[in-house]
């Protein structure tokens, strides 16, 4: 099954024996997350787990940033009137969000995280997904959900707090702290941190290593670990997008939106 070649915000490679590196390729907007590269990142996970090909993938991001997240935009006039509304909009932006967190819950080959730089929001959230997260030294991990009046998401509503417990996981999640590479491996989201320089050799050799075990052990094996999950992962999951839709269209998130858009602009500004 050929590599699609119509996703252009991601660089996908199909290296030897069955490593799949699919890489956000926004490095000018810092990887950041709007309703095109969603549907791209799906699209390229249903390739990469019906492909014959590939063994295990690594998700990375060409640049600076693994992902900023949420690209933060108001929807414009001509969207809400061709949509009907608000909740429409959300709607109908939520179907390729939903479609990456299926694809990442129910995946059946092996899904490695490799943080290569900052990462925020969803990109945090589905990293929990992932069979195994690695990080450079000097990534780090920020969820701002309640400072734009969003709500948790990609599973992490219950996922975080089960692998880094429930006060850190509320650190994260409702009081949007940062945290180091270091302190999600202690947490037990990042499995091991590798200096930057040699980040993706590293990873990539794990990777290739993985991908010469026999195929079908490695889905069993991995079926065995997901499949008690998966009918509560795929209503949490529901819950938290039904949630989000009603959270990102009120007027408490435009308003804070807006806030946190004229802060980082006046911090922009303070730096000329």
């Amino acid at each position: 099954m050929a590599i699609p070649t119509d996703l252009d915000t991601f660089d996908i490679k199909l290296l030897d024996h069955g490593v799949a590196v699919i890489a956000f390729n926004r490095p000018k907007k810092y990887n950041a997350l709007n309703p095109q590269v969603y549907d791209q990142w799906g699209r390229a996970l249903e390739w990469a787990r019906k492909s014959e090909d590939v063994r295990v993938v690594v998700l990375t991001g060409n640049g600076k940033y693994y992902s900023s997240g949420q690209e933060l935009a108001i929807p414009s006039s001509d969207e809400l009137e061709e949509a009907g509304g608000a909740d429409n909009v959300f709607k109908k932006r939520s179907v390729f969000t939903m479609k990456v967190v299926r694809e990442l819950v129910h995946f059946p080959k092996l899904i490695i995280a490799a943080i290569n730089g900052p990462v925020i929001g969803f990109g945090v959230t589905s990293t929990a997904l992932c069979d195994v997260v690695y990080s450079v030294p000097d990534a780090t991990f920020n969820t701002p959900f309640m400072q734009l009046g969003f709500c948790a998401e990609a599973c992490s509503s219950v996922v975080f707090p089960r692998v880094m417990g429930y006060s850190r996981a509320n650190e994260m999640l409702l009081m949007g702290r940062k945290f180091t590479a270091e302190e999600m491996k202690e947490a037990g989201v990042v499995a091991r941190i590798f200096p930057k320089e040699t980040f993706m050799e590293e990873v990539l050799k794990l990777a290739t290593a993985s991908a010469k075990f026999p195929p079908n052990a490695m889905k069993e094996t991995k079926a065995l670990i997901r499949d008690p999950d998966f009918d509560f992962l795929d209503k949490v999951a529901e819950r938290e997008m039904e949630l989000l839709g009603k959270r990102m269209s009120s007027d408490e998130s435009a308003q804070a939106i807006m806030e946190f858009m004229m802060a980082k602009h006046d911090r922009k500004q303070s730096k000329l």
